[in-house]
C-alpha cells in the first residue's frame, strides 16, 4: 500500500523528466573528457536521442534501468500498487524504445543504449563501449593565428 495519495504520487511521477539524467550527465561527461562533441535531443531524430554524434551518424541512448526494463537489472523491479497500470506502461516503453531504435536504423543512424546501472557500477567498461562504438574522437583544429610547431 502506498504511504502517500494516488493524487500527490500522481504529481510528484508528473514531475520526472526524461531529459538531463544523473545517469546521462555522468555519460555526457565522460564522453567530453574523452575528446567527444556532440548535440543533446535533437528534435528531428525518431525519440529524440539523448546524445547526437551528427557526422558519425551514431546515437546514444542512456536508459534509467527501471522505466526501460532491463532485464535482470535489480533497479527494474515492479511496483506492488496497480500492476495492471504499470506492467502496461512498462510494456509501452519497451514497444516504443524496439520502434525507435529500428526506425533510426532504417534512416541509416547506429544506436548505443547505456544502462543506469552499468554506469553506476561498471563506468570502466561503459567508456570501453562508448570508445568501441564511436572510434577515436576527432582531433581538435588548431587555434587561428598559431602555426604548427612554433610557440
Amino acid at each position: 500500500m502506498d504511504k502517500i495519495s494516488a493524487e500527490a504520487r500522481s504529481r510528484n511521477m508528473a514531475k520526472i523528466d526524461g531529459k538531463n539524467t544523473k545517469p546521462e550527465l555522468h555519460v555526457r561527461k565522460m564522453l567530453h573528457s574523452l575528446g567527444y562533441r556532440y548535440r543533446l535531443h535533437v528534435r528531428g531524430l525518431p525519440g529524440r536521442p539523448d546524445i547526437v554524434f551528427p557526422a558519425r551518424r551514431k546515437v546514444v541512448f542512456v536508459h534509467g534501468c527501471f522505466w526501460h526494463r532491463h532485464e535482470g537489472c535489480r533497479y527494474s523491479y515492479h511496483p506492488k500498487s496497480r500492476p495492471e497500470f504499470w506492467g502496461a506502461k512498462f510494456a509501452r516503453n519497451v514497444q516504443r524504445d524496439s520502434e525507435t531504435a529500428a526506425r533510426l536504423k532504417e534512416a541509416g543512424w547506429a544506436v548505443l543504449v547505456v544502462w543506469e546501472c552499468d554506469i553506476r557500477e561498471r563506468p570502466a567498461e561503459v567508456e570501453s563501449r562508448l570508445t568501441a562504438f564511436l572510434g577515436p574522437p576527432r582531433q581538435a583544429a588548431e587555434p587561428k593565428g598559431q602555426l604548427s610547431g612554433s610557440n
